[in-house]
């Protein structure tokens, strides 16, 4: 029997690529759709005035356009979203500092213990809120940050930790330990390697906890809800989660338009820094 030429199996071999190309164009494309849907009712909502919601149906397009909604649902949220600007520009900030230099004590000034130090802070990263919320209410009673802003920076600094660790540890194992060593050579202590060496190559990993803890801290509710009965210092979820309703009925459009500003500061994040989030964790990826 003869062989077949390299020739005619090159044509095969790139047709059957072509074709597992294809049908994985396909399935993401139908995710894509499956995700799109939800975010296309909302903003197609959001135009609708009362009237046409209620007579229309969902996947109909405005006949008469407004942003009305939008203006009505900033003037309820106004306060809400300074609330959580004050909440989550702190939480984040203090939670990834204190991650970096967790991460590198864990990763490059390793003591007795320090192993089990770390997976016992991992541990953090699986307890249901749910299971601490009646201690950590009486815990900030009696410290007197119930139902403060500070109160609930405190929680997701603690919260944050670990997984912020997680990340900055992962991402310092793969630093060379010849930099930390040349530090010491030239007598800089602890403090002086991470400000001189450490800090200045941690941008990526700093992009990936910033990401990371800005969307945490800013779409939580639980905590803001449980923690916060003060509505002048709750966070813009909870203002939303009452945004709309009332007892002539609940106003579909201005609580689409409310979600859809309540997520903006997210999607803005996630499209300037999207592509640095990818790079910082695939750079955290290799050791660790």
């Amino acid at each position: 029997m003869s062989a077949i030429p390299a020739t005619a199996e090159r044509p095969v071999a790139e047709e059957k690529g072509r074709g597992g190309r294809i049908v994985l164009y396909v399935v993401l494309a139908v995710f894509a759709v499956a995700f799109l849907v939800p975010v296309y009712v909302a903003v197609v909502t959001s135009l609708k005035g009362t009237q046409e919601v209620a007579t229309g149906g969902i996947w109909d397009l405005p006949l008469n356009p407004t942003f009305n909604n939008f203006g009505n649902a900033f003037d309820v949220l106004a306060r809400g979203f300074t609330n959580s600007v004050m909440l989550t520009v702190p939480g984040v900030i203090i939670s990834a500092l204190l991650g970096s230099m967790n991460g590198y004590v864990l990763s490059k000034w390793k003591f007795r213990g320090s192993d089990l130090l770390f997976t016992v802070m991992l541990f953090g990263m699986f307890i249901p809120y749910q299971s601490i919320l009646i201690p950590l209410v009486q815990f900030l009673q009696t410290i007197g940050l119930y139902a403060t802003i500070p109160g609930l920076i405190l929680v997701h600094v603690v919260y944050g930790i670990p997984i912020t660790t997680l990340i900055f540890r992962n991402y310092y194992a793969g630093v060379p330990k010849e930099l930390i060593e040349s530090g010491t050579m030239d007598g800089a202590g602890f403090f002086g390697i991470y400000r001189s060496i450490v800090f200045p190559i941690s941008m990526p990993g700093f992009v990936v906890v910033l990401i990371w803890q800005f969307t945490a801290i800013w779409n939580e509710f639980l905590f803001a809800v449980t923690l916060n009965s003060n509505p002048v210092s709750q966070p813009v979820t909870v203002a939303l989660a009452g945004l709309g309703a009332s007892q002539a009925g609940i106003d579909y459009g201005l609580q689409m338009a409310g979600a859809i500003l309540t997520a903006l500061p997210t999607l803005v994040v996630y499209i300037f820094l999207g592509r640095y989030f990818i790079r910082g964790l695939l750079a955290g990826s290799v050791k660790g």
